[in-house]
């Protein structure tokens, strides 16, 4: 009898600290809500950003079959989104009668979710308050919630295990800085992380992060990035000859793709390229005429793709006021034919999901968000495609690849955009040395793809053990 006394009062414990912890997170998120209010409305006015999907994120979803089992998989951005369709493959084989849903939180996350996956089966990601989660929780009746990369919500975790529904990290990235920010949240940050049903880590030095933070070692495996098999490697993608004719890129001229650049960066970058030109007949008589093109000479074009579609605009005036034409891909559609780029005219990719073309297109690849302190962006699908890989010294998000690239001497790293001007010329007037590069790069994808299979199987094993559990 005094057992189950016991039993009960520890039960009730429990209960009322986390419907008190819950309450104290719900308090802190309103706060922190009123103050970011004002960014948030100028975001949607001015920039366009976040106008939609409110209603879902209040927890508005759509009602899922509840007789059916189902794996919600949540993706922040369009980097994570795109990590997903082989890991969902690879489930749906070892799975075949569960259900796969996918929410994300940005709007070209989104968007690209809609196209892998159709509406019917993407939402929005709920905003983490506690009866929002609740609501959430009833309409999308998941069996079990996969987290790509970190997206670790407190009353998300909290109420999910409660609820007996396993929280698994795939594709686990935890930052040295975010590892530091998180523990001096204390018991709070403990409790979330502890209840983790498993965690797949990049590499050993984000594994141990994670354990420092509540996870149990024996729920902690090292699986490597998804991003690697996310990388498809091929000689050309579907599309980027019509591009090319559409915006008059001559295969005869060089061309310099800087793709997911951030604020602050493109000017940099305008400023490097101004350089180059003014370089570029001294460095074409460095190398010898055998590895260059007929048309060194004329200098190479440059084409610019910012990450964020609301900063188009913006781009377009820096390339301007930088003393160059900007010939905009939103103005020259589909089946059009273009001139050849004009000499100081530089492209601006201004359209959704066409980076990998420009990106195949390309002879040197400069990397984005890496000049300034933004974290990097992937620079795996360039080096499937072969291409030679440029980056600045600001990689944190991507270190794993960074490091094997780095290893096998296929990629280069500039400390400042004071050294663009000669790695890039250099590249790009050095024919059978750049092959040579963009070779070593595919290779290294090569080496380290798989990783989805070993991911697909943890997240099947955890799924099977929880329905042996409820005698499913």
């Amino acid at each position: 009898m005094n057992t189950v006394v016991l039993r009960h009062v520890v039960g009730a414990l429990h209960y009322t600290y986390d419907r008190n912890m819950r309450w104290l997170a719900d308090v802190a998120y309103l706060l922190v809500g009123l103050l970011y209010l004002p960014v948030l409305l100028y975001q949607a006015i001015f920039l366009g950003k976040n106008r939609r999907g409110w209603g879902e994120r209040f927890g508005f979803v759509r009602t899922f079959d509840p007789t059916r089992q189902r794996i919600w998989i949540h993706a922040v951005s369009l980097g994570e989104v795109n990590a997903t369709p082989r890991l969902v493959e690879a489930l749906r084989e070892r799975l075949p009668d569960v259900d796969i849903v996918v929410s994300t939180t940005t709007d070209t996350g989104y968007a690209r979710a809609v196209q892998h996956y159709g509406p019917q089966r993407v939402f929005r990601f709920p905003l983490d308050f506690s009866l929002v989660v609740a609501r959430v929780l009833r309409r999308v009746r998941p069996s079990m919630i996969v987290l790509v990369e970190l997206e670790v919500w407190f009353n998300m975790v909290r109420m999910a295990t409660r609820a007996e529904l396993p929280v698994l990290v795939v594709n686990g990235r935890l930052t040295p800085r975010s590892a530091r920010r998180l523990s001096r949240l204390g018991s709070v940050a403990r409790s979330m992380f502890a209840d983790l049903a498993w965690v797949g880590a990049q590499d050993e030095a984000i594994a141990s992060r994670f354990r420092s933070l509540g996870v149990a070692d024996d729920r902690v495996d090292v699986t490597s990035s998804l991003k690697w098999d996310s990388a498809t490697v091929v000689d050309r993608v579907d599309g980027a000859d019509t591009l090319a004719e559409a915006l008059g890129i001559d295969p005869a001229r060089p061309l310099w793709v800087c793709g997911s650049t951030g604020p602050g960066e493109e000017v940099m970058i305008l400023e490097a390229y101004a350089r180059l030109m003014n370089e570029w007949a001294t460095l074409a008589r460095g190398v010898q005429a055998n590895s260059m093109r007929e048309t060194c000479t004329v200098g190479p074009v440059l084409a610019i793709i910012p990450r964020k579609p609301e900063r188009f605009d913006e781009v377009a005036r820096l390339i301007e006021r930088a003393g160059f034409a900007c010939l905009r891909r939103s103005a020259h559609g589909e089946g059009s034919r273009s001139d050849p780029v004009p000499e100081r005219t530089v492209i601006l990719g201004d359209t959704m999901c066409e980076l990998r073309k420009f990106y195949s297109l390309a002879d040197v690849v400069f990397v984005g968000r890496s000049l300034v302190p933004l974290g990097g962006s992937d620079p795996m699908e360039v080096a499937a495609l072969g291409k030679p890989v440029i980056v600045g010294p600001n990689m944190e998000n991507f270190r794993l690849p960074v490091e094997a690239l780095q290893a096998a001497d296929a990629i280069r790293i500039v400390e400042s955009p004071d050294a663009l001007p000669a790695v890039v010329g250099k590249l790009l007037q050095d024919y059978a040395a750049t092959a040579e590069f963009g070779a070593r790069a595919r290779e290294v994808v090569i080496n380290n793809q798989g990783v989805t299979g070993r991911t697909a199987d943890a997240v099947a094993r955890v799924f099977r053990d929880l329905a042996t559990q409820r005698g499913l």
